[in-house]
């Protein structure tokens, strides 16, 4: 029987890596990395330094593939989001299927925690499911981008006694979201935080949190929500990509 481990690596700073997550690190063979392009090499380098600096015994091994792309611009977001994990799907099979002996352990060092706001888990759920090759998984929890993002800020992520939502950039834009005094944001690409009707709503923001990069901008939305707005777009401009997170939280 193959084994996978989907090993949650935390939001960016080696530090963040569990114990449980460096126990994990050292049973795998082969590690699975998803090229995502030129741009974002810094997601591989991390990923290969992490392992350098927490396996003892460099016998293991990376397997490098091509990361499919979501079609962008003006398509059924849902239906671009399963055409991409249906894609990933083929791609993690081959990978499974060919690059893994029987006995081996397999790893997949996922950003954060694999519970939030990634694929991984339901992909092999549906590998399994489809019967194309035959595996076990298991999943080792991460530090979130939410919890790096409270720590940096110095804050609580809830209010006592009050409730938290985790919402996307795409629904706080469309108003769907509920009446939580704390809500945090994540996969905003578009400054949706302009859209919050209470400008007097407080928010923490941060980018490329764990790591060199970070950057860090609070206040009343009133405020800062126009520098968030330039700070983002340079850095995006700068690094080719960007990572942001932040929480609303009502005055």
């Amino acid at each position: 029987m193959k084994k996978l481990l989907v090993i949650g690596i935390g939001a960016g700073n080696p530090d963040y890596i569990t114990l449980q997550a460096v126990k994990a690190l050292n049973q795998v063979d082969v590690f699975f990395l998803m090229d995502k392009g030129e741009s974002k090499n810094k997601l591989i380098d991390l990923r290969r330094e992490i392992c350098e600096r927490y396996i003892t015994e460099p016998d293991y091994r990376f397997v490098e593939a091509h990361c499919p792309e979501r079609e962008r611009g003006d398509v059924d977001y849902k239906a671009s989001v399963d055409d991409l994990n249906f894609a990933k799907q083929q791609t993690y099979e081959r990978m499974i299927l060919e690059e893994m002996a029987d006995g081996e352990c397999g790893g997949f060092l996922v950003w954060g925690d694999p519970a939030l706001y990634d694929s991984t888990i339901r992909i092999l759920q549906a590998i399994q499911a489809s019967g194309a090759c035959t595996f076990e998984f298991d999943v080792i929890p991460g530090i979130t981008s939410v919890q790096a993002l409270t720590a940096q800020h110095k804050v609580p992520l809830n209010q006592i006694g009050r409730s938290v939502e985790i919402t996307t950039g795409r629904r706080l834009a469309a108003g769907q979201v509920s009446d939580a005094d704390s809500v945090v944001v994540m996969l905003d690409a578009h400054d949706s935080y302009h859209h919050v009707a209470d400008q007097e709503t407080y928010i923490y923001w941060g980018a490329y949190l764990g790591t060199p990069d970070e950057i860090l901008i609070s206040g009343q939305l009133k405020e800062v929500a126009d520098e968030i707005e330039r700070v983002r777009k340079a850095a995006r401009l700068a690094n080719g990509w960007i990572m942001d997170t932040y929480l609303l939280r009502k005055s």
